[in-house]
């Protein structure tokens, strides 16, 4: 079973990457970007195939290291 975690940094967080990315866009003369969130997507392959298991699994490694749950939020879709 194939976990796919999105991770985003909650709203009203500084996003100084996404900031810089937009600036970047603009200046390449891309217009009409309001503004730029940046992310990270993590894909992890599991051995397990009960997928209430699975879940559990990766929530606690998302709690644990992926995400830092203070600042991000995350999103957690199985393939």
């Amino acid at each position: 079973m194939k976990a796919k975690i999105h991770i985003m940094l909650k709203n009203g967080v500084l996003d100084p990457q996404g900031k810089a990315v937009g600036h970047a866009l603009a200046s390449l003369g891309f217009d009409g970007v309001n503004e730029v969130r940046q992310g990270k997507y993590i894909e992890i392959d599991l051995a397990e195939t009960d997928r209430a298991k699975a879940g559990g699994v990766v929530d606690r490694m998302c709690k644990t290291l992926l995400a830092n749950t203070v600042i991000e939020n995350y999103v957690i879709e199985f393939e």
